[in-house]
Order: structure tokens, then sequence, then C-alpha cells
């Protein structure tokens, strides 16, 4: 599903135009994304959290140029499903 998908799927069940729609799913996204950069993390309760995942630092081989490499440590974003939601698609809901 894309999020033209998306964004069909929510002016359909809700009756507003697809450019507001739009809107809304970008606003969304934008304020998730902002929100995660800024180092909070998004709870949305029965569906997901975005949260921030802390990285080591660790030793790993080039292996084209059989070299020694140092990456540092580093945060990435991540997504947790919520236990409802897990149970759903393992039910295939």
């Amino acid at each position: 599903m894309t999020k033209a998908d998306i964004v069909a799927r929510i002016a359909q069940q809700t009756g507003v135009e697809k450019a507001v729609a739009m809107t809304v799913v970008e606003a969304f996204m934008e304020t998730v994304k902002d929100s995660v950069v800024a180092g909070n993390e998004v709870f949305l309760r029965g569906f997901d959290s975005f949260i921030i995942k802390k990285r080591a630092k660790k030793v790993a081989r080039n292996i084209s140029k059989n070299t020694t490499i140092v990456i540092p440590a580093h945060s990435v974003p991540a997504f947790k499903p919520a236990k409802t939601f897990l149970e759903a698609v393992k039910e295939g809901k």
C-alpha cells in the first residue's frame, strides 16, 4: 500500500477531498519525523510506537579492501507495533 492508496482510502472513508486527506497524511508524517529527530518517541496507543534505538560503536570489515573500519555509535528510528496489532497480524485479521 502506497501513500496515495492510504490517502484514497481515508478520503473514501471520511468523505473529505483527496487533497485534504493528503495534507493530513503528510502533516502526520512530518510531525512524527520531527518528533523522532528531536529525540522524542511517538506512541499511538493500540497501533504502534515510533522509537529511537541506540546502536553501539562497533568494528566492521570492508571485505573488498580487506580493512577494518570503525562504525561510531548512532541512533536509528524504529517501528514497534502494539501488542494488539501484532496479535491481529499473527491471526491474519
